[in-house]
């Protein structure tokens, strides 16, 4: 089976991005969005209503998931350091892993759920996946725990006072600081330092998941060989009490860095290197 033109196209740009250096930049054509409006999204899920519904969507997420798995289209393969989790989980803790697929999240949420009890996995997104994403998967990113992004202030600020209010829950939210989705990208990106803001703001740890991949027999409708997943759950990363907000930040970004680099040469065996033209800065604002 031929890859399709549409995903050569993607492949094309990741090839043409990471040469430029362009890491955060998005390679998919997102439909038409809107911005969020205030009041719109009820962040911490405090209304009854949205507890039914993100009941109601987690369990619709669940079942759809699980049959792909069971038919061979999402493949997590392994689950590796469930013992790092020991020490954070009963407590709110920002989680970091690597974008390259829709399905990642989920294998995230297959690596937490043992730690997680009766609580949901929350997870930050970008506005026009809440706004504007049609179909089963734009329902889902409405409705299971989700956390938004937006360009209006009002909504950044009801945004972070939920954070607040999650992580004294004892909530796990996860963010991916690459930005963008890299389809089948193997590599870490750099990160984005305003990700281990939230958690150096509000005085948390992080939780760096790291997944790495390998090609299956079976190809995808693209015509790509499935990837089977490795979760790789990584030593905690706790804010230092004698550091600033900003030197938190920065210093829990470049260990977040470090460890996923760590782990990306350990497992395939080759030092990480971009084909970038210039130095390669591990975190940027």
């Amino acid at each position: 089976m031929a890859i399709s033109p549409e995903t050569q196209k993607l492949l094309d740009r990741i090839e043409e991005y990471e040469k430029k250096g362009w890491f955060d930049k998005d390679i998919n054509d997102d439909p038409p969005t809107r911005p969020l409006r205030p009041g719109e999204v009820d962040y911490a899920c405090l209304k009854l209503s949205s507890k039914i519904a993100a009941k109601i969507a987690n369990k619709v997420g669940q079942n759809h998931f699980e049959k792909m798995m069971k038919k061979g289209d999402v493949v997590l393969r392994e689950i590796r350091g469930r013992e790092n989790l020991e020490a954070v989980k009963d407590m709110g803790a920002l989680v970091t892993c690597n974008h390259f697929s829709v399905f990642d999240n989920y294998a995230v949420y297959k690596a937490l759920a043992p730690t997680l009890g009766k609580r949901d996995l929350y997870k930050v997104i970008r506005e026009g996946n809440y706004t504007s994403f049609p179909g089963l998967y734009g329902y889902l990113f409405r409705h299971c725990n989700t956390l938004p992004l937006s360009s209006n202030i009002s909504c950044m600020k009801e945004l972070m006072a939920a954070l607040h209010i999650l992580f004294k829950r004892g909530e796990k939210v996860l963010i991916y600081p690459e930005q963008g989705m890299w389809m089948n990208y193997r590599k870490p990106r750099p990160l984005k330092m305003g990700a281990f803001r939230f958690a150096a703001k509000e005085n948390v740890p992080v939780i760096p998941l790291f997944i790495t991949l390998e090609d299956t027999e079976k190809l995808d409708g693209s015509g790509l060989p499935i990837q089977a997943y490795t979760v790789h759950i990584l030593p905690p990363i706790f804010p230092d009490a004698t550091l600033s907000v900003r030197e938190n930040t920065e210093k829990m970004c470049l260990e977040n860095y470090r460890l996923w680099k760590d782990t990306y040469e350990s497992f395939y065996g080759k030092k990480l290197e971009y084909t970038t033209d210039g130095e390669v800065s591990p975190c940027s604002i």
